[in-house]
């Protein structure tokens, strides 16, 4: 579980760090935005209050309902790595869901909403949205233990 640990302070200390940096630091929430290496990577400020791509934004209610509901995944898949001695892929992957998911739940008690930041686009293609290492882990990490976990069936 040492894996798990240190992958997801690691994570929380990137995405809080980036956060601070770029949206305070180089004044992007004053800004708006701020080009770096267009059209590939942009800093496009977005303050979610939703889930992805802000879906079910709204009420007061549903800042705490998300924070509670990271907070039970996180937990959940913390003792589920434990539980099933899980190797150094699963548990690495473990620490990016749970890195990541803590990194947006501080945004939430913070902010009262998650600051997405990055913004990438390539090939002719715009993209509108914007989102933030936290979203960024959450995904790498799910995507891990969903491909990387399991037992091997032996016939």
């Amino acid at each position: 579980m040492r894996f798990t640990a240190l992958t997801a302070l690691a994570v929380l200390a990137v995405d809080q760090l980036s956060k601070v940096g770029v949206v305070f630091g180089l004044g992007l929430a004053r800004r708006q935005a701020i080009d770096v290496l267009p059209p590939f990577l942009n800093f496009r400020m977005a303050w979610n209050q939703g889930v992805n791509f802000g879906l079910f934004a709204g009420s007061e209610l549903s800042r705490w309902l998300f924070v509670a509901v990271a907070l039970a995944i996180a937990t959940w898949v913390w003792f589920w790595v434990r539980r099933e001695g899980q190797g150094r892929v699963a548990q690495i992957s473990a620490g990016l869901l749970i890195g990541g998911a803590l990194g947006n739940v501080i945004d939430r008690l913070i902010y009262g909403r998650v600051a997405d930041f990055l913004n990438m686009s390539c090939c002719g293609f715009a993209n509108p949205y914007s989102f933030n290492i936290a979203d960024v882990a959450v995904f790498l990490g799910a995507l891990g233990l969903v491909f990387l976990t399991g037992r091997q069936n032996t016939p």
